[in-house]
């Protein structure tokens, strides 16, 4: 008898201990999760050094077969902690650690009494979670509705973002305004909680699933809770996940800056390793391309006397790049589908761009061709074409190509942010990397660190590019645009936004143009990162002008970066050493449309070096409307003692390159 009183204390004690809410610090001690059940529906809580960051937020599904956010109770629960150092096939950094303490729960209950397992991992600078229903007989079929995850912020609180209502392909101006005014958003979400405090709420490891979208709804004593708006199905479903659902990881960076949102690395370590034994036909660099002459209207996609992508201009560009140092050279409109009434063939050139030889002379002179795939939304067509098409590109040396889904929806048929899309995108780029190409996605879903795994996956649109300068109703994009990007859609990763304009003359719009600095043109080149990084202009811009020479030393893959000032639409300074292991480190700074001194703390350089400095920086009398094009450049000489300072015009910036002095 007193044994079975023993087991049965023993038992209650255990229930007791389940049933309390359950907690997991970060490494460092100063972020906490709390994770609990109340009243039947779980619900997790974040908190910095005592200090609420993520107030009560419930999670959970709403599943054509039932509910699974009521009536749950934790069942089963296990720890673990995790630290490693990985390697990056390209990046902003090349070691990145992965620091993380994990707790996973299993709850049970909702309508079919069925099984759901949450799995948090709390890294210092953040938190990821995601949801797993396994296979059980409970829900044979698993089609969710909606998903039910809060993000609850305890006070209204700024933050920068894009509605889901106002702009297409995430093409939109990222404005500054309380939670509680927002429409329904999309991710990443930038949020200045207090002078301390930065968050961006985002995801990581969208392979299968709807993408992420915030609804706001104010709550009580002034809170904003952050409801999960999945991009839907055309029936209306949200994902459509079979006999076993595995999401996203739902993300908060944590940051005592603006800058520490950008120098994190928590979504590409909740992202799965690269499992390819061989990456060494990844490429980083930096092309040109027939691109800007087109959106200025001097040539044009598709065939007739104005036709950009000749064989003569193709070469003639092929030579440019062969002179200066770019690895590739972009021929858009290449392909027939351009024309009215034309069917889009990823396969036979125009008459008038012969293929082969084009890519037989790129080889001989050492660059590259990038084809541009547009499929205008005919997702459908790709995918038939796709093998073939690949093939025909692995054969003549084609390593790298641009997609395009310049359409409402994918095939007529669903959007492209919704579960269908992601997993076309998916197909895409594993037919790819079996015939060694790389990828620049237009139109894309938004990205969530997915190059860990599929490192062919080099670079994504998704942001109101270069290409609104030259003929938007607008004037073009404003000054605190590029001031705004690195903390907005740059945490969700590289971006081809296409810097690097030289020439601002024949405005296809009156007074639209680029509204920046030459000098700021160039900063844009570092601090808007792209492994492939298009120089945008068209290459008569480029010709012994002295600012190219900055462009023809700069690297698109970096062996780390640092942020060493910024605020979020206002300025950003961005300092990245060169992987090549030369010592070089390259600074890009800018500013808004206010005119600003900068002090660059140089302190990130090896001590006891000395470097010379080239700097490219706003000339006398430098305005970007008055004055665009006055470039000052001027060398000195630095150590990690010194703070450079940095004199930026209205809608300004400096560029530099910095050398170990032997």
């Amino acid at each position: 008898m007193n044994r079975i009183l023993t087991l049965l204390g023993a038992m209650m004690l255990t229930l007791a201990a389940v049933a309390a809410p359950l907690t997991l610090a970060s490494p460092d001690g100063h972020l906490t999760l709390t994770m609990g059940v109340d009243k039947g529906r779980p619900y997790y809580t974040l908190s910095r050094d005592g200090k609420t960051v993520i107030d009560k937020s419930h999670m959970g599904f709403a599943l054509t077969a039932g509910d699974m956010s009521q009536g749950m109770k934790v069942v089963r629960t296990a720890r673990d902690s995790h630290d490693d150092t990985w390697t990056t096939v390209w990046g902003e950094d090349e070691t990145i650690r992965n620091h993380y303490n994990e707790l996973a729960v299993t709850l049970q209950g909702g309508s079919r009494r069925a099984q759901m397992v949450v799995t948090f991992r709390l890294f210092d600078d953040g938190l990821g979670f995601r949801y797993e229903i396994p296979q059980q007989r409970a829900l044979p079929d698993i089609t969710v509705t909606d998903e039910l995850t809060e993000f609850t912020l305890p006070q209204d609180v700024p933050a920068w973002s894009i509605s889901t209502n106002h702009t297409v392909y995430y093409e939109g101006i990222y404005k500054r305004e309380l939670l509680s005014r927002k429409d329904t958003v999309c991710t990443p979400l930038t949020i200045e909680a207090a002078p301390d405090l930065f968050l961006a709420i985002h995801q990581a490891a969208l392979t299968d699933y709807a993408d992420l979208n915030l609804t706001p709804r104010s709550g009580k004593a002034g809170a904003v809770t952050m409801l999960a708006a999945l991009t839907p199905w055309q029936d209306g479903t949200k994902v459509k996940a079979g006999s076993r659902l595995l999401s996203p990881w739902r993300t908060v960076i944590v940051g005592r800056n603006a800058g520490d949102l950008i120098t994190s690395r928590l979504m590409l370590n909740l992202n799965e390793p690269c499992t390819w034994d061989d990456t060494s036909w990844i490429e980083p660099g930096r092309y040109i391309g027939i691109w800007w002459s087109i959106h200025k209207k001097k040539h044009t996609w598709e065939q007739g006397p104005n036709h950009g992508a000749t064989t003569q201009n193709m070469k003639r560009y092929i030579d440019f790049a062969a002179r200066h140092g770019f690895s590739g050279v972009l021929a858009e409109g290449w392909n027939y589908g351009w024309g009215q009434g034309e069917d889009i063939d990823f396969l036979t050139p125009y008459p008038d761009y012969d293929l082969e030889e084009v890519t037989r002379y790129a080889r001989q002179r050492g660059v590259r061709v990038i084809a541009h795939c547009e499929t205008s939304g005919r997702s459908l067509l790709l995918e038939e074409q796709m093998e073939q098409a690949f093939a025909l590109y692995e054969r003549l040396g084609i390593n790298a190509i641009k997609t395009g889904y310049v359409a409402v929806k994918l095939s007529g048929l669903e959007l492209s942010h919704s579960q269908y899309g992601v997993r076309h995108y998916r197909k895409v780029l594993e037919c790819a990397a079996r015939h060694h190409i790389m990828v620049d996605n237009h139109e894309p879903v938004m990205p969530t660190g997915l190059q860990r795994t599929l490192p062919n996956l080099m670079t994504q649109e998704g942001v109101r590019g270069q290409e609104y300068n030259a003929w938007s109703q607008d004037g073009g994009n404003p000054p605190s645009h590029t001031a705004t990007l690195p903390f907005t859609r740059g945490l969700a990763g590289p971006m081809d936004f296409t810097p690097a304009i030289f020439y601002y003359g024949d405005e296809v719009v009156p007074g639209t143009r680029p509204q920046s600095t030459l000098a700021k043109q160039l900063a844009e080149f570092v601090v808007l990162y792209s492994p492939l990084q298009m120089a945008a202009d068209a290459i008569e811009n480029y010709e012994n002008h002295p600012a190219l020479s900055f462009i023809e030393s700069c690297p698109t893959t970096w062996r780390k970066t640092v942020v060493p000032n910024g605020e979020v639409g206002r300025y950003i300074t961005i300092a990245r050493e060169a992987r090549d292991g030369s010592g070089n480190w390259f600074i890009g700074s800018l500013t808004d449309e206010t005119a600003r001194t900068l002090s660059i703390d140089l302190s990130f350089l090896e001590p006891g070096k000395r470097y010379r400095a080239m700097i490219y920086e706003d000339g006398p009398g430098a305005d970007y409307r008055d004055n665009p094009m006055s470039l000052a450049i001027r060398q000195a000489e630095v150590t990690s003692a010194d703070t450079l300072t940095l004199r930026l015009a209205r809608s300004g910036g400096a560029a530099i390159r910095l050398i170990p002095v032997p």
